[in-house]
């Protein structure tokens, strides 16, 4: 069974910082390319972040370039997404899935940001 396990989430002043994590089990990450999303209140789903098969290429919505960065540890089967000069408008429940595949949810992160 396939799952998604996302933490790290939690309340960061307005400029902080959080690492979010996803845990995979079921299926390698390093087959296939994984993407962050957030879901924030009234808004529809939006695409954050995207890593490739191969781990060596990475690419970002407009509105998170040069903050944030998302990697992952085959090891450990786990993506994250270091998120930093963090602002109200990052605030959203934060999942990861994979790219280009049925999408599979996991429960999700909730980040807050105080202005």
């Amino acid at each position: 069974q396939v799952q998604l396990v996302e933490s790290g989430g939690g309340v960061v002043e307005a400029g902080g910082s959080l690492r979010l994590s996803c845990v995979v089990s079921g299926r390698n990450v390093s087959d296939y390319s994984m993407d962050w999303f957030r879901r924030a209140p009234g808004k529809e789903r939006e695409w954050v972040a995207q890593i490739s098969r191969s781990g060596g290429v990475t690419h970002y919505a407009d509105s998170v370039k040069g903050r944030f960065t998302i990697s992952r540890d085959v090891a450990k089967n786990t993506v994250y997404l270091q998120m930093n000069s963090l602002n109200p408008d990052d605030k959203a429940v934060y999942d990861c899935t994979f790219a280009r595949q049925p999408p599979v949810w996991g429960q999700g992160t909730q980040v807050t940001v105080s202005s």
